[in-house]
Parts: C-alpha cells; sequence; structure tokens
C-alpha cells in the first residue's frame, strides 16, 4: 500500500553529530533515502563509504563539501552526486539551517569509514 511520508511519519527520527536531525523515509539494503537538517555552522565528519554512492539534493540553504580535499557551494534547488570510496564531509558554513535529501545506494549501515 502506497503511504505519503513526511517528518512527522516517516520510519524514524534520528539526533546526529552537533545537534544535527535526520528523518528516515526509505531503508532497504539497496537504497536509504533520508532527509537531514543541520544548524549554522555546523560539520560531518570526514569519511567514505566503500561501496555506497551517496546523491544530495539541497531543500534549503547552502551546503559546503570538502570531497577528496576540494571544496563544492552547492545551493538550494541543486544537487551532488559523491562516487563510492570519496573521502567526503558536508558542512553548513551559514548562518540559517541546511535542509537536503540524501539517497544513498546501496545503504550506508556497515558501510562508513571516519577519517577523523
Amino acid at each position: 500500500m502506497s503511504e505519503i511520508l513526511s517528518k512527522e511519519n516517516g520510519l524514524n527520527h534520528y539526533k546526529w553529530g552537533n545537534n544535527c536531525d535526520g528523518w528516515n523515509f526509505v531503508s532497504k539494503p539497496e537504497a536509504v533515502i533520508k532527509q537531514e537538517l543541520m544548524p549554522p555552522q555546523t560539520a560531518e565528519k570526514l569519511h567514505f563509504h566503500t561501496y555506497a554512492e551517496q546523491f544530495f539534493f539541497i531543500l534549503k540553504g547552502q551546503a559546503t563539501f570538502l570531497i577528496e580535499a576540494e571544496s563544492f557551494a552547492v545551493d538550494a534547488n541543486k544537487g551532488l552526486q559523491i562516487k563510492a570510496g570519496d573521502k567526503h564531509k558536508i558542512m553548513n558554513n551559514g548562518v540559517d539551517d541546511l535542509e537536503f535529501i540524501l539517497f544513498s545506494y546501496p545503504s550506508t549501515q556497515n558501510d562508513r569509514t571516519d577519517c577523523e
């Protein structure tokens, strides 16, 4: 049966990093879809995934990505793909919240190595 999902009725809500929020909408071995919110001046740890590729689609704010030591700024309504094996992290260097949709394929469960 089809179901309309939102932050309020997704699979689950979780906290990560420095007061960041996440909501799972799809969680299968072959793919994970999440929405995440990062408050201003927060960052994820540098890491990589051996098997999973990821696609970040920015809904609100501007994301700064560090991928293999190269910096990318991604504005709202734009996206960025990260290949498996690339060391990366996302940062919110702005003064407003950053919200994005994150697609991981396959799942990143047990497929993350922190570098810092």
